[in-house]
């Protein structure tokens, strides 16, 4: 059995994507440590999240027309520099102020890292093997869920929050190390102006997709991040067990992206999504009253993980379809509504906490789960006419199915499929 030769690249992409996924989301493991320390409260220390999500979802889009004509694996080295760089800030920030700035910081390096480093992984790889590629590449995220806001959790106890951030930091600049030592210089793809990166969403149906992953994402995340009190409200569980209810939610993270995928390639994206909609506004709703004990939240958070990271799939296999040889610009406004979702959770979350407490945010989150569902059955699917270039979705022989499914596009044109990688002299 032979190696591929570009599987060692794509490899560090994935380190870089798990250093970016776990800067983003290691303060939903580090919220007690946060109000410890800086002696606020969880709802204000859950803003922290809002400050890089809200960043990453403007910033995402503005970067990424800005550093357009950059060298794609200089624009990687840099955008894990400046990843590092918020993470040091965090770690040296006196008050909660600075830190919620550098939280911004941080949030830049990621949302130009993430999706520039899908496309390189698409441009390294043969098309027959963009999927899997790509699928690497977002597998880094998932395992930033599944080890690194565990890790972190389970580290701020002795050594504090600042301490995680500081060897995020350093994580972060390995990867860049990595990146630049392992990747040869690729050239840039063709310019696209800013707002041709919008226009793509003009599509009624697009635009219920992209409500649809804003109101899943704030639903899903305005529990994550309050997970802490949850537990604590729940099954009576703090420290160290919740660092490890938290790897089962990441377990059941990868198996819902694998899932997800799976049955994307053999349904399409409507049923799928359904599905997946139902099962996790059902798990939402009984999640207070399942996780009351240490092995009910084992089982509940699996269950959560597995359900919520089946969203993802299926909603790029719709946008795909809609998107013809826009679908990529119009998954990079996806990739903002996912962030836009996490960024509204802290506040929405926040206020629900203050408000009624914190076993009223699954119930809560169910709610805005379903309607999110409805956006999307009811606007849709609901043009009988095909979008530009777009096959109906007709389940497994649905072009572009199996690329979506594993978050990538892969639309047909010259300038994608032709050679990329300048060789070094």
């Amino acid at each position: 059995m032979t190696t591929h030769p570009y599987a060692g690249r794509t490899s560090v992409l994935a380190l870089g994507t798990f250093a970016v996924g776990t800067s983003g989301y290691v303060v939903a493991g580090l919220l007690p440590a946060l109000t410890a320390e800086l002696h606020v409260s969880a709802a204000t220390a859950a803003q922290l999240v809002t400050a890089f999500a809200i960043a990453y979802a403007i910033g995402s889009p503005l970067f990424a027309a800005a550093t357009g004509r950059w060298e794609r694996r200089t624009l990687l080295v840099v955008a894990l520099l400046v990843t590092a760089l918020g993470n040091v800030l965090a770690a040296l920030a006196p008050g909660y102020g600075l830190l919620f700035a550098a939280r911004m910081v941080t949030a830049i390096g990621a949302a130009v890292f993430t999706p520039a480093a899908s496309m390189v992984a698409a441009e390294l790889n043969p098309p027959h093997r963009r999927g899997r590629a790509v699928a690497a590449v977002f597998g880094g995220l998932t395992l930033a869920t599944i080890l690194g806001v565990p890790l972190g959790s389970l580290l701020s106890g002795p050594l504090g929050y600042r301490w995680v951030f500081a060897l995020v930091a350093v994580f972060s600049v390995l990867g860049a190390l990595a990146v630049r030592l392992a990747l040869p210089a690729v050239a840039p793809p063709p310019p696209v102006p800013l707002a041709q990166r919008f226009t793509v969403a003009r599509d009624p149906r697009a635009l219920a997709v992209l409500v649809t992953t804003v109101l899943g994402c704030l639903a899903a995340f305005s529990v994550y991040t309050f997970v802490t009190p949850v537990l604590a409200a729940t099954a009576g569980v703090t420290g160290t067990t919740v660092s490890l209810l938290l790897l089962c939610y990441g377990i059941g993270g990868a198996l819902g992206n694998y899932a997800g995928g799976r049955a994307a390639d053999r349904w399409g994206s409507r049923r799928p999504l359904i599905v997946v909609i139902a099962s996790l506004t059902v798990v939402l709703l009984t999640l207070p009253l399942i996780a009351t004990s240490v092995p009910g939240a084992a089982i509940a958070l699996l269950l959560w993980g597995l359900t919520t990271w089946s969203f993802n799939p299926p909603v790029q296999h719709r946008l795909i379809e809609l998107g013809g040889s826009n679908a990529g610009l119009l998954l990079s406004l996806n990739a903002s509504a996912i962030y836009l979702g996490v960024g509204l959770s802290g506040v929405v979350g926040g206020i629900v906490l203050t408000n009624a407490g914190p076993t009223a945010l699954p119930p809560v989150a169910a709610a805005l789960t379903a309607v999110g569902g409805l956006v999307v059955l009811l606007f849709g699917w609901r043009s009988p006419a095909r979008a530009q270039s777009a096959p109906a979705d007709t389940g497994p022989g649905a072009a572009g199915a199996s690329a979506v499914s594993r978050g990538v596009p892969r639309p047909h044109s010259p300038v994608r499929d032709r050679p990329a990688v300048r060789a070094r002299r």
